[in-house]
């Protein structure tokens, strides 16, 4: 009833996992059937390994949580050599790839070309230091360079990962859309910050972080149905997925998978949950398919 397949990728479920939210993978084997998850999107990985940034990473915020990791990992040949072995077989692995410029994503693409890797995400909100800072994320051109090395340097699918800083999500949509993305995710996090009233000082060590949780899903539903009336490759939908109920909001608004992020850090089985709800809600609408849920909002 639940499962489903996302640019050739086959999936048990259309429940994914977001990126940054469960490590890679391996960590919540204990709560969690990995070959139930439509995928696992793992940690940012990047050329070179990261420590990411100093001073306090993670706050808690009313309905989210706000979080400046700076993207720390081992790097893309640790990942290929030690992480990826032990993953492999055990569930679908789409590895998110972060550069600064558009030759790094491609080189990221190349090397990751390989058996046990079923696409590369592409995490464009990430500074384009090449460019003297521009955030890929919200510059069409950029955004569409990035997709196209990307594509070049591999066969896999190449999922592209929307920020929500935009003026025009749908701009942006079109333009990786054009450049040759084989799907489309969104949103990653909205811009925000918290201030220390006793110290006066911003709570995160990088001034700024990125708000995730139940916050941002009415943006993120927004979003979703924005793009998947602009383009026609499928949407993988994300931003403060907590419960069956918001998955079916997505899927009504267009996207065609969904990821949990943040609500793993407070449940970390919350993604058999939503699968339970999910089959237990298309049951009681006699439906007999995800697809049948997919763009259906009435407007």
């Amino acid at each position: 009833m639940l499962s489903t397949a996302i640019c050739n990728i086959n999936m048990n479920t259309p429940i994914l996992v977001a990126s940054g939210t469960f490590g890679f993978g391996e960590e919540f084997a204990d709560f969690v059937d990995l070959s139930r998850l439509g995928a696992v999107m793992v940690k940012g990985t990047t050329l070179k390994p990261r420590r990411g940034n100093e001073g306090n990473r993670i706050t808690e915020t009313p309905s989210g949580m706000l979080n400046c990791i700076g993207l720390e990992n081992p790097g893309v040949e640790v990942f290929l050599s030690d992480t990826l072995p032990r993953i492999k077989d055990k569930m679908n692995v789409i590895v998110n790839i972060a550069g600064t410029s558009a030759e790094e994503f491609g080189e990221l693409a190349r090397l990751l070309d390989v058996d046990g890797v079923a696409a590369v995400e592409l995490n464009v909100s990430c500074p384009n230091v090449k460019d003297g800072g521009i955030i890929f994320g919200t510059d069409p051109k950029a955004a569409a360079a990035v997709t196209e090395s990307a594509k070049k340097s591999t066969s896999k699918p190449v999922i592209v990962k929307l920020s929500p800083n935009v003026t025009d999500i749908k701009l942006m949509a079109r333009a990786v859309e054009e450049a040759g993305a084989d799907c489309i995710s969104l949103i990653n996090t909205l811009m925000g910050m918290e201030i220390n009233i006793n110290t006066w000082r911003p709570t995160l060590g990088n001034v700024t972080g990125g708000l995730s949780g139940a916050a941002v899903k009415p943006v993120a539903v927004r979003m979703v149905y924005e793009v998947a009336k602009t383009v026609k490759v499928p949407i993988i939908g994300m931003g403060g997925i907590g419960s069956w109920q918001d998955a079916v909001e997505f899927f009504l608004a267009g996207a065609s998978a969904i990821a949990v992020g943040t609500a793993n850090f407070a449940d970390p089985s919350i993604t058999m949950k939503i699968a339970d709800g999910l089959e237990n809600y298309l049951q009681s609408r006699n439906l007999h398919s995800i697809s049948e849920l997919i763009g259906k909002v009435k407007v």
